[in-house]
């Protein structure tokens, strides 16, 4: 699939260039809005052009052959030590609304960027593809990889632990909207897609090529140190139900233009997940 200039997440970059546009105070100097409007145009073509070039190779492929395809474009990437994930994140997860702040994942609280470490009120590393699923810690790699790596309150990530994704349980302290039972953790419906796409980005990247294990999904609970996540079902439906919204399209572009020079595709094309599962 081609990628237009009308695609969500382009148009969006061009109303984000429009944004960055200072207001001016004069009648006479609005005639140079039009020039800058076909300037937000020109930057989000270009956008498109360029992205659909990074996956031409996978064009065409449905299936095994469009995920091996995928994952041979997004093998290629520079890597980013664990310390070097704490600064990461105050840039890729900062609160478009507050430059001072981060949005915490499940919480959604945004809260300053100088508050990261391991106290009871901090907010640390996230490894949504819970990092003992495939026993990788935070080897540089996987462990490191921040298409899948998010800031969340210090208690809340505890309480996810490394459960796989369901629906249902007792509501999470911390994390208004999320659930959480013996064996699952159900996120707040913003994020549901984000994670989502998180998890079946792991599961195309690593496939047991690189030194890693081949990590993949399954449609259960209860998968311990295995390197497999569920439930793909609910996945597949919280990747329809949440579709790409602004802040993770721009924190996959972040991605790529500053840290890891790879994109997550489900982010690019959310259509993909059910041609592969």
């Amino acid at each position: 699939m081609r990628i237009s200039p009308r695609t969500p997440w382009v148009a969006g970059l061009a109303v984000a260039a429009l944004v960055l546009i200072p207001a001016t105070a004069s009648a006479g100097s609005q005639r140079t809005a039009a020039p800058h409007a076909d300037a937000a145009a020109t930057t989000a073509t270009t956008t498109a052009t360029s992205v659909d070039s990074y996956y031409a190779a996978a064009e065409g492929k449905t299936g095994a052959a469009l995920k091996t395809a995928l994952h041979n474009i997004i093998k290629t990437q520079s890597k980013v030590t664990y310390d070097g994930v704490w600064n990461a994140l105050k840039v890729t997860d900062q609160d478009p609304a507050n430059p001072n702040n981060v949005i915490l994942v499940y919480s959604g609280r945004s809260q300053s960027k100088s508050t990261n470490g391991g106290g009871v009120n901090d907010w640390n590393r996230e490894h949504v593809w819970a990092k003992s699923h495939g026993d990788f810690g935070t080897a540089t790699g996987p462990g490191t990889d921040l298409h899948h790596l998010r800031p969340e309150d210090v208690t809340v990530n505890s309480t996810r632990g490394n459960k796989d994704f369901d629906m249902g349980g007792s509501p999470v302290s911390e994390a208004p909207g999320s659930f959480t039972d013996s064996d699952s953790f159900e996120p707040r419906d913003a994020v549901k897609g984000d994670v989502a796409r998180m998890l079946l980005y792991m599961a195309v990247r690593y496939d047991g090529g690189d030194g890693f294990a081949d990590l993949e999904m399954n449609d259960k609970v209860n998968n311990g140190t295995a390197p497999l996540f569920g439930r793909i079902s609910l996945l597949k439906q919280w990747n329809q139900q949440d579709p790409p919204d602004a802040f993770e399209q721009r924190r996959n572009q972040v991605i790529f233009d500053t840290f890891q020079h790879n994109r997550n595709p489900f982010i690019d094309h959310p259509e993909w997940v059910n041609s592969i599962w």
